[in-house]
């Protein structure tokens, strides 16, 4: 009986959680909003850590906003946080595998802007043929290099 309340309870909070039982729509439904991508990006690809680093970014995310996204991503397994062994007051968020399994989702998208809205700079963008699993592979290890 117990076990059964239990799925039930389980039931209702994915129910509440995803609109409905389609893959995209539940992935959109945890990172689909404005600013859950842009901060993956930050942390991925500008090595943002703090969060004076992503207030002073130049997308200008609120402060209340941003303290709601960096909860949802913990609450989500998307980051984990920490501290400096040096300075206890400064958290320091990093990506989990989980988090950092949305890299092809990043560089996707990143392909997809140059392509189709506004060219951009980065060199990598610019070359005729991507090799995009190369180009995941690469953007993971640099960030696990950066902070193993």
């Amino acid at each position: 009986m117990i076990v059964i309340l239990g799925l039930l309870i389980i039931m209702s909070f994915l129910e509440k959680l995803f609109r409905c039982n389609c893959p995209v729509t539940s992935a959109l439904d945890i990172v689909g909003d404005k600013w859950t991508l842009v901060i993956i990006k930050q942390m991925l690809l500008e090595h943002k850590k703090t969060f004076k680093d992503f207030s002073e970014s130049d997308e200008s995310i609120a402060p209340n906003i941003l303290s709601a996204r960096l909860k949802t991503l913990l609450k989500n397994g998307f980051i984990t946080k920490g501290k400096l062994p040096n300075n206890k007051k400064t958290i320091l968020y990093s990506l989990t595998e989980k988090g950092l399994s949305l890299t092809p989702v990043i560089t996707e998208l990143a392909l997809w802007s140059h392509n189709n809205i506004k060219k951009s700079t980065i060199d990598i963008l610019n070359e005729a043929e991507v090799d995009k699993s190369q180009l995941n592979q690469q953007i993971i290890d640099q960030y696990k290099e950066k902070y193993a």
